[in-house]
């Protein structure tokens, strides 16, 4: 025992003694705090790794494909450095298919027919608003930033196709419908319809004898050697089938067996399983895939930067159109689109936002929604919590169908090449190019590039020249990535919008809808109340009535 002097000295010990466990208490608090930052820091790393590794995917094919153009390298140079890339794409589209069928079919099951016709009005309605807004959005842009220069058409190389008669809206309107409704779902997987218009020919029959013999005679007139005459030609309008798959009328058929495969009862409940465990070994394909993405989208975007024969030029003479288009799809994703998503949420719409970033990498390294659609379903279902059966119904029709970029790239593109041309367009036309961009939109496939086909379709309804399209061919490799992000985006806050507002509905279908028996219900459908149904493990268990009778005994 320590005696002190005095009371003072005792004081002094003690007030020492208190602030020397005081400042070991903090020493263990900010060791704690730094052990806690350290934790959730890398917390943070290992939840973004995907995200991750896509971003340096995306930004060393950039940095690799800028570095190795001073070289001119060889055709077979570049076909190699691309090739990674291409089985990773050829990977990604191979999953497409089943992926959309399981999705729509389990998704669709899964919820009675008047939901299902409610979320797909709710769904329809919200597609065709967003891509008319974003029309309005890319006519407003080109006529107040006005990005076609004049002295540009000289730069312009007439094409063959110019040739040929373009298809007008209503035939696009009409292939809408014919892929919609397949006459064969097989084919369907292969080919879609298109029309196509073929120089009209008529057959001559000659009496050679005791045979007949037939000769083709085109109506093409002759052309007059003066000069004052145009040849006329007479044009057929046939349907054709091309290669490609008609997704339009594999999700008609698979909502429609979907629906009505919920409303069999317990008969369709294998069925539903089938598809539903279809679907989840399919997400387990993609996330094995996702690993390859550092190599797959680099070589990707390499190999695209090295194929384009002259980047000066595309930057010269396209800048103010590249900047109109990029300007379009910045202000919408990141202002009309969370602006959207909060009036109906009222949520953070930016932390939304952030959830998508490596769907919204991967759609821009490969340009394509289709492509991205695997990565998109993990990150709804498993990131950001969206009801899966509102995104096996959304996402895969919106894919086929919600092209909010395309309507913005096709409006804009057609009020610059009429700017180009010396066109001055009026009220009437201009809203021409409004409707015509969204109707076009929603028919496009969802394939690289396929906006310029149907940017055609729109500059004929505007009288304007079909030819100087050609000039976006040369930028469209870029164009179209930055519209793709956007086409992407619409398709997830959709379903969120969606879910949101058939919140009640959903509630009301969480038990299982395969059983109507009282005593019967699934164990991962059920909630806490079951609103008096007994709660089984059915079908994980099987329950048996067994009668035991008393032995009896034997005279």
């Amino acid at each position: 025992m320590r005696y002190y002097s005095s009371m003072a000295e005792k004081m002094e010990h003690n007030q020492h003694r208190f602030l020397k466990q005081e400042t070991g208490l903090e020493r263990e608090e900010s060791l704690l705090c730094r052990f806690e930052q350290h934790t959730t820091w890398k917390h943070l790393l290992l939840n973004n790794k995907l995200m991750l590794i896509t971003l340096t995917g995306v930004l060393l094919g950039i940095i690799g494909g800028f570095t190795l153009r001073p070289f001119c390298l060889t055709g077979d140079s570049v076909m190699l450095i691309a090739y990674p890339g291409e089985l990773f794409m050829r990977v990604l589209k191979l999953m497409i298919l089943p992926l959309v069928i399981a999705s729509l079919i389990s998704g669709s099951s899964s919820l009675n027919a008047k939901l299902n016709g409610k979320i797909a009005l709710r769904t329809f309605v919200y597609f065709i608003t967003t891509s008319l807004l974003n029309a309005i959005l890319g006519t407003t842009l080109a006529l107040v930033i006005h990005p076609g220069i004049t002295n540009m058409e000289e730069t312009v190389v007439e094409p063959s196709i110019a040739k040929a008669k373009t298809v007008s809206l209503m035939d696009s309107v009409l292939d809408l419908g014919r892929n919609i409704f397949p006459d064969n779902i097989f084919q369907a997987a292969l080919q879609q319809a298109h029309t196509v218009y073929v120089p009209k020919e008529s057959i001559l029959l000659t009496n050679d004898g005791d045979h007949l013999s037939t000769s083709i005679v085109s109506t093409v007139s002759p052309i007059n050697h003066l000069g004052w005459t145009e040849p006329k030609v007479e044009w057929s309008r046939t349907v054709e089938y091309r290669s490609g798959t008609n997704s339009l009328g594999i999700v008609f058929f698979c909502l429609m067996f979907g629906t009505l495969l919920g409303t069999i009862g317990r008969k369709g409940y294998v069925v539903i399983q089938f598809f539903s465990a279809m679907f989840d070994v399919i997400m387990k394909m993609v996330t094995g895939v996702m690993w390859l993405t550092p190599i797959g989208i680099s070589s990707v975007i390499a190999g695209k930067i090295l194929s384009v024969d002259d980047i000066s030029f595309v930057m010269t003479q396209l800048t103010w159109f590249i900047f109109t288009v990029a300007l379009g799809v910045f202000l919408y994703q990141w202002i009309i689109l969370q602006a959207i998503y909060f009036f109906f949420l009222r949520k953070n719409p930016f932390k939304f936002y952030l959830g998508l970033i490596q769907p919204i990498l991967t759609g821009f390294a490969t340009a394509s929604t289709a492509a991205a659609l695997p990565l998109t379903f993990r990150c709804m279902n498993e990131r950001l919590k969206i009801d899966s059966r509102i995104t096996r119904f959304v996402l895969p029709i919106g894919c086929n169908i919600n092209m909010d970029g395309t309507a913005l790239f096709i409006a804009v593109s057609s009020v610059f090449i009429a700017q180009m041309s010396n066109m001055t367009l009026n009220v009437g036309q201009l809203v021409t190019v409004i409707l015509t961009s969204t109707a076009a939109s929603m028919s496009s496939a969802s394939i690289p590039s396929a906006a310029l086909v149907l940017l055609l379709i729109t500059l004929s309804a505007i009288d304007a020249p079909i030819n100087n399209a050609t000039l976006l061919f040369a930028i469209d490799w870029f164009v179209d990535r930055i519209r793709t992000t956007n086409n992407l985006l619409g398709d997830c806050y959709a379903a969120a919008i969606v879910e949101h507002l058939s919140r009640h509905e959903l509630k009301n279908t969480d038990i299982d809808p395969y059983y109507n028996d009282d005593d019967v219900t699934s164990d991962d459908q059920c909630g806490k109340e079951l609103r008096g149904k007994s709660k089984t493990s059915f079908p994980n268990s099987v329950i048996l009535n067994v009668e035991v009778s008393a032995p009896t005994s034997i005279a």
